[in-house]
């Protein structure tokens, strides 16, 4: 069987290794030079099974409301001239009760634990090094009120089998002795099996790893359209992007793995589903202090970013901004977004990191990439109703955390068999037709 694999992120090189292991002939296309060089390049560098809360809960309305109008917002949502932000937000406040939020974590937390077991299986296997920290996670609060909810969402999470502990100023000190100069801490959260390292180069190098067993990859191609006919996919015409020559490459299913780009391509054969992009922001800092800096991966509640170590650096990310398909780093906006990341380190962690901005002789190394996010946070893998036709995006936020997992069970289903988790699989219990995109987004367990 042959498998064209559209995306070359997390989730596009996790399906097509799994593929491969299956025996399975595989073909990866890619616009860019290498495998993650978008989404996957700079992101939180967290694997947080403890921390998949989705976006969307009570609480929400009002804060986005109260964020509409600061450019640090945490998450900010203005409204833009755009049916697809609209559909979207419509669908976000349908998620935004209580009912749904549980039924989401649950979703999200039983995906998590299977993927993170996969990832444990594919380092065991193959060896990668990407800076991987087994420390743990952290999250600590700086208002009691925050801190207090938080306590709840972690019984939540206790009640679908993580372990995340709530614990005290000094018992958060003591897990991660960086945070004691950081007078405004309240409490925290830890997870002690949740762990963090270097998605980049991780994918890179599972990338290379599934070179060397055969998979082919096509770089550097615009993906352009799916053909179809009776059906069923028929073809994936590409446009080299040096050259700008044609073709149509053909394989007897594709696997649409595009990120936040897998709707609008979805869409030409009629398969319309509320995936759409969440612009994340992330910094990487060179260490002045390495040992000041924290080894356990740590989330601020306050402003929701988290912070990883990788090696002599320090990667912070977060932020998340609905506003379309831009990606780009030189507006007012995205630099406030930047600069207030360099200030909360420097406020959190002072001295410990070159936070200087480059007008100030610093280079710190800001990125943004567009987070494919659904309302409910919850990614669609599986068949769609074109046949030879799958899916595998939406994961938002948690492309890394749940990367090696959602390629795994992309290759169990197209191999025939139901993957081992309690994840309701997009697709799989609707029959071979699969989900056709039409009528409410919904995702039951």
């Amino acid at each position: 069987m042959k498998t064209l694999v559209l995306g070359a992120g997390i989730i596009g090189i996790s399906t097509a290794w799994h593929l491969a292991e299956r025996g399975h002939e595989v073909v990866v296309v890619d616009r860019q030079r290498d495998a993650a060089l978008e989404t996957s390049f700079a992101n939180a560098a967290q694997i947080s099974v403890s921390y998949c809360e989705p976006w969307a809960n009570r609480h929400a309305p009002a804060k986005l409301l109260k964020w509409m109008f600061r450019n640090d917002a945490p998450l900010l949502f203005r409204p833009r001239a755009d049916w697809q932000q609209w559909r979207w937000g419509l669908q976000f406040l349908g998620q935004c009760n209580d009912a749904a939020f549980e039924r989401n974590v649950q979703q999200l937390v039983a995906l998590g634990a299977y993927s993170h077991a996969a990832l444990k299986d594919v380092v065991a296997a193959t060896g990668i090094d990407y800076h991987r920290l087994e420390r743990g996670i952290a999250h600590f609060y700086t208002d009691q009120k925050a801190f207090d909810d938080g306590a709840v969402a972690a019984g939540l999470m206790q009640k679908y089998g993580v372990d995340r502990k709530v614990v005290s100023r000094e018992e958060l000190f003591a897990i991660e002795p960086a945070f004691r100069n950081f007078a405004d801490i309240v409490g925290g959260t830890f997870t002690a099996s949740d762990e963090s390292g270097d998605a980049r180069v991780f994918t890179q190098k599972l990338a290379q790893l599934c070179a060397a067993r055969g998979v082919q990859f096509r770089f550097g191609q615009d993906i352009e359209r799916l053909e179809t006919a009776g059906g069923a996919v028929q073809a994936v015409r590409i446009r080299d992007r040096d050259t700008g020559i044609v073709q149509q490459l053909k394989a007897d299913d594709v696997v649409v793995a595009c990120g936040s780009y897998s709707a609008p391509l979805l869409r030409q054969v009629g398969v319309d589903l509320p995936i759409y992009p969440g612009k994340g922001y992330s910094a990487t800092f060179k260490l002045k202090q390495p040992a000041g800096a924290p080894f356990v991966s740590t989330i601020d509640d306050e402003v929701k970013v988290a912070m990883s170590r990788l090696g002599d650096e320090l990667r912070v990310a977060g932020t998340i901004e609905l506003s379309g398909y831009d990606a780009t780093l030189d507006s007012q906006l995205a630099r406030d977004r930047c600069r207030m990341l360099a200030a909360r380190i420097e406020k959190v962690l002072p001295g410990v990191c070159d936070t200087r901005l480059p007008e100030a002789g610093g280079d710190p190394k800001f990125w943004t990439g567009l987070r494919p996010a659904t309302p409910t946070n919850i990614p669609y893998i599986g068949r769609t109703r074109v046949g030879g036709l799958w899916v595998n995006a939406g994961h938002g936020t948690l492309g890394w955390t749940h990367g090696a997992g959602s390629g795994k069970a992309m290759a169990e289903l197209i191999s025939g068999r139901k993957p081992r988790t309690a994840f309701d699989f997009y697709g799989y219990e609707k029959g071979r037709r699969g989900f056709d995109g039409k009528g409410e987004f919904s995702l039951n367990p």
